[in-house]
């Protein structure tokens, strides 16, 4: 009779390790890096603490990769991935992107702020790589909304007066400045008007300043 072999057991890394990356995320946001607990990390994702230091050799290494993998792919997504599609003008194609933020704001959103800035807050003061994770991000955004500045003076739809570094580095400065106090008030409302101001400001980029940009008086609702 033969001998029937034990199954082996499929061990699947990958998926552990985004388990870990989404874990440890969630946490953060919530409560900062340094506040975050392993123990709930592990609960949350469902893995033994064996597991998260076969993929990461401390706390700080997991902070570093939610930085560098989660973190970015979620700004970038946000920010960055409908410009990839939008086949407007450069200015029309900015001015999207903000109402869209506005329009899908969530009340985690208004609660918890902005993640990347919470991080960077937190964490860019204590940690150089932290810092320098961070700071690729935002790098990475700026840069983004630049090239699509530059795509716009190219094609006479953005002022030759403009410096597109400038001017993105500024946008992104004030979304984020926005989320920042719209968490301090807890007020949709406010991180809503701001964007609908700093729509109004991508649209004074304009070449030949014919764009008329009408704004409801009425306060954001939320």
């Amino acid at each position: 009779m033969a001998t029937r072999r034990p199954k082996r057991r499929v061990r699947a890394p990958d998926e552990t390790r985004g388990k870990l990356l989404n874990a440890a995320f969630q946490e953060m946001y919530r409560h900062g890096f340094q506040a975050a607990s392993l123990e709930t990390i592990l609960a949350r994702a469902g893995v033994t603490k064996g597991a998260l230091y076969h993929h990461f050799p401390d706390k700080a290494a997991l902070g570093y990769a939610v930085v560098e993998e989660v973190v970015r792919g979620l700004m970038l997504t946000r920010w960055l991935g409908p410009l990839e599609q939008d086949e407007g003008d450069a200015v029309t194609a900015l001015r999207r992107v903000l109402r869209q933020r506005a329009e899908n704001l969530t009340s985690r959103e208004t609660e918890l702020g902005c993640p990347l800035n919470n991080l960077a807050q937190e964490m860019s003061p204590l940690d150089q790589r932290f810092r320098r994770a961070i700071d690729a991000v935002f790098e990475a955004w700026r840069a983004g909304f630049a090239q699509v500045l530059e795509r716009g003076q190219a094609e006479g739809t953005v002022r030759q007066d403009v410096d597109p570094n400038q001017v993105a580095a500024f946008i992104v400065a004030a979304a984020e400045g926005s989320y920042g106090l719209a968490k301090g008030a807890n007020s949709a409302a406010m991180l809503k008007g701001n964007l609908t101001v700093l729509e109004l400001f991508v649209e004074g980029l304009r070449e030949g300043g014919k764009g008329k940009v009408v704004i409801d008086p009425s306060p954001p609702s939320g």
